[in-house]
């Protein structure tokens, strides 16, 4: 439990300590999340629009398994600061059978009800096809996701950011070489299509979910999982779903923004339903490398605050912020210099091209902006605030942004949703610094 480095140790190391790891997994992550488009987008163009349709309900799986795994993380977090070692082990173990029945559910209900979700977006019956092939498969692995998440939580809450660096690595290394093998079928593999995008994705995450496993058996960890450790905790399932179910919303909201937008775009053309998709597989570079800055804040910020280290945990704000901001003007003149580039990752139709590349310019002056909601939103979720995190990512996905896209695309059509993003960013951003100073103005302040 003697962690005491999380609150000795100067901010500015300790979180490019924690966070590095991080940032290159996430970058190695979204990596994967182009070259997988990539490829699918060289099997035809109705691939790739499949692709980006079932896009919003693969990162809803993604939001529940992976925002439940961020609320074990802050308790965990929370109590070892503490130094409460009994309740340590209750929220990893509670935590993680919570996790695989979340999957279990989630398996069921979107694998039935996806053929009917495609059909609400489109009427070409070969995009949904194949947009039902490649969701059945990879929806199969949601238990996967979850048991993986968990443990990846449970890691870092430990400060074991190595640990979990290997295992992303690996998943997502393995995900990359076996992409073209089983898409187009290389050597003994049969072509498979887009099914063999969807089966690569799987086997990645069952060798991230193997090495965490193997870490565990074979590794020392003061955060052990036990029978004793699965009587059910009133108090410790309460703070797990506090944190949880608002972490979860945050990272499910995008999904109800894209299929929003998908709506009002499909009235002007299908190219502009992929263009989004593209850009949501493009912005990842960006934002999960920031995701991976607060990643590998949460641990800390949380540590500091369960010891009173009020006055430290606004310097970890602080660092954190300008890491994050950092990144976002390195995306935003990539997109506004070589947007055409970017976009002919995944097509080489002229009309999406210059479609796209429109798009990613007006999207990309929201980027350096957008740093103070991400930082102040995984802040919050750090120190067991995550209705207040909520409450950022509602302004950000939902309560504005969808009204302002509907209302700019009657003047300014597609290119009207395109300048909501960064509208929104804006007013998000200062939505957002004001709800943290006002959720820690009785503790850290920003």
């Amino acid at each position: 439990m003697d962690q005491i480095y999380m609150k000795q140790k100067p901010v500015l190391p300790l979180v490019l300590s924690m966070s590095l790891p991080m940032v290159l997994s996430m970058m190695v992550s979204s990596l994967y999340n182009i070259v997988d488009s990539y490829f699918v987008a060289r099997i035809s163009e109705q691939a790739m629009t499949a692709l980006s349709l079932v896009f919003p309900v693969q990162n809803l799986i993604n939001a529940v398994t992976i925002g439940f795994a961020i609320g074990i993380n802050a308790v965990i977090s929370y109590y070892l600061g503490a130094q409460r070692s009994d309740r340590v082990n209750q929220a990893a173990t509670q935590g993680l059978v919570c996790n695989v029945l979340h999957g279990l559910v989630l398996t069921v209900i979107c694998i039935a009800f996806m053929p009917m979700f495609l059909a609400c977006f489109t009427t070409d019956g070969q995009v949904i096809d194949l947009g039902v092939r490649y969701s059945r498969i990879v929806f199969s692995f949601a238990v996967v996701i979850a048991m993986a998440m968990s443990f990846e939580k449970i890691y870092q809450a430990a400060g074991r950011m190595m640990l979990t660096m290997v295992s992303m690595l690996c998943g997502c290394v393995a995900n990359i070489i076996l992409d073209p093998i089983m898409i187009f079928g290389l050597g003994p593999v049969p072509r498979m299509g887009i099914a063999g995008a969807a089966l690569a994705t799987g086997i990645g995450q069952v060798i991230s979910l193997v090495l965490y496993l193997g870490f565990y058996l074979f590794l020392p960890l003061n955060i052990r999982l036990s029978w004793r450790a699965l009587r059910p905790s009133r108090r410790i399932l309460g703070r797990l779903y506090a944190v949880g179910v608002p972490a979860s919303l945050n990272l499910a909201l995008p999904s109800l923004l894209i299929s929003a937008l998908n709506v009002i775009l499909a009235t002007y053309s299908q190219v502009y339903v992929l263009v989004l998709g593209v850009y949501y597989k493009l912005q990842t570079f960006l934002y999960l490398p920031a995701n991976g800055i607060v990643q590998g804040m949460r641990p800390i910020i949380g540590y500091n605050y369960g010891a009173g280290e009020h006055a430290r945990v606004r310097r970890i704000y602080r660092v954190t912020l300008g890491l994050a901001a950092a990144i976002m003007v390195v995306g935003t003149v990539l997109c506004q210099l070589i947007p055409g580039e970017l976009i002919g990752l995944f097509s080489d139709n002229a009309e999406t091209i210059a479609i796209g590349t429109t798009a990613l310019r007006i999207i990309s002056l929201g980027f350096l902006i957008s740093a103070v909601s991400v930082i102040s939103s995984g802040a919050l979720e750090g120190l067991g605030m995550g209705g207040a995190s909520l409450m950022i990512s509602l302004v950000r996905y939902t309560v504005f942004i969808i009204p302002v896209a509907f209302v700019l695309s009657r003047f300014w059509q597609a290119n009207g949703v395109w300048h909501a993003f960064w509208i929104t960013e804006v007013v998000a951003a200062a939505a957002a610094y004001k709800i943290y100073r006002a959720r820690t103005a009785s503790g850290p302040r920003a």
